[in-house]
């Protein structure tokens, strides 16, 4: 893993394919790194803000991404909780693809 300034190595660009989501553990924190339908990269904090389960697992639909345990939702593009029991936004994290490798600023 590489790690430039800020910027902190995470996949290749083809290792998550459209409306997947996988989960990202570095210094002792967690994130979802979530591909949208349209090809774009996001970054969120990992757990739900409701029960600490991690989002990684859950379904991703459209902008949306729900946590697998109480179906809580999120919109991964700005953290904003959506819908019971999610009622504490999660933060998001910039995302930069250079050269198939994406990355994100922690």
């Amino acid at each position: 893993m590489t790690k430039i300034g800020e910027w902190v190595e995470v996949c290749t660009s083809d290792a998550l394919a459209p409306e997947e989501a996988m989960r990202f553990d570095h210094g002792g924190r967690s994130f979802a790194i979530i591909r949208s339908a349209e090809g774009n990269f996001f970054a969120i904090d990992g757990h739900c803000s409701h029960e600490k389960v991690h989002l990684a697992d859950g379904i991703v639909d459209g902008s949306i991404i729900e946590c697998p345990k109480h179906f809580g939702t999120f919109d991964y593009r700005t953290g904003e909780a959506r819908a019971l029991p999610a009622c504490v936004d999660l933060r998001r994290y910039d995302i930069k693809v250079d050269s198939d490798v994406v990355f994100i600023k922690i």
